[in-house]
């Protein structure tokens, strides 16, 4: 699913260096639940940004599902993302102005899938979140836990064949943090890849691997037996 290799990407402002991430190479097979760990500053999100092809690296390679796509242009790596990947932020980036059926639609809208397929598909996903009563419910007039799990069903409205979390429960109180990370594993059971950036041991614990990252490099790599 995922193949990185030797991947670096350093930020430079005027004559100062940044480098974010350093030397990563690291393998992800299809279905696995990974979550990556380590103290703010140490390259997560930048991580997680290349691998969901919202930046590129400044070297290295990345391969997702059997294609390098580190290096691509900016519209082939837009084209790439859209079917393949789904992402779930902390800040849950719903658009205030839409409805949750609107939300969850609107990636489908993106990739010009015909609107009965649309309407299909975020009816059925809607009812996999437990989201069904709240179709017509505005960002507002949910709480912080259903506004995750809207965004979890924008996530994997596209069929994707894999998920990026950036610290998918960090605004959530602890009830609605294990139901989030409870539905996140039951789509990883169904066979979803999931990469997690997390500071929470507990949301870890539901993770196959946990990585730890330490000034951009992977310090530890290990199965998760919690």
């Amino acid at each position: 699913m995922i193949r990185v290799e030797n991947l670096y990407k350093i930020f430079r402002a005027e004559e100062v260096e940044t480098t974010a991430v350093n030397a990563v190479s690291l393998h992800i097979r299809p279905g696995e639940f990974v979550a990556i760990m380590g103290p703010s500053g140490c390259g997560k999100s930048t991580l997680l940004n290349v691998l969901g092809l919202l930046d590129s690296p400044t070297s290295g390679q990345y391969f997702l599902d059997g294609t390098e796509v580190g290096h691509l242009k900016e519209s082939k790596r837009v084209e790439f993302r859209k079917g393949k990947i789904g992402f779930v932020f902390q800040s849950f980036n719903l658009i205030e102005e839409m409805d949750v059926f609107e939300n969850v639609e609107l990636p489908l809208v993106y990739m010009n899938i015909k609107p009965p397929e649309r309407k299909r598909r975020v009816e059925e996903t809607l009812q996999k979140l437990n989201l069904t009563h709240r179709a017509n419910h505005f960002p507002n007039q949910l709480s912080g836990g259903q506004q995750q799990r809207v965004a979890i069903a924008r996530a994997i409205v596209t069929h994707p064949l894999l998920i990026l979390a950036d610290e998918p429960t960090g605004n959530l109180d602890s009830q609605n943090r294990q139901d989030v990370m409870k539905r996140l594993l039951a789509l990883n059971q169904e066979g979803i890849t999931i990469v997690m950036v997390t500071h929470s041991r507990n949301d870890a614990s539901f993770a196959q691997r946990v990585i730890n990252l330490f000034d951009g490099r992977i310090v530890t790599d290990i199965k998760n037996y919690l």
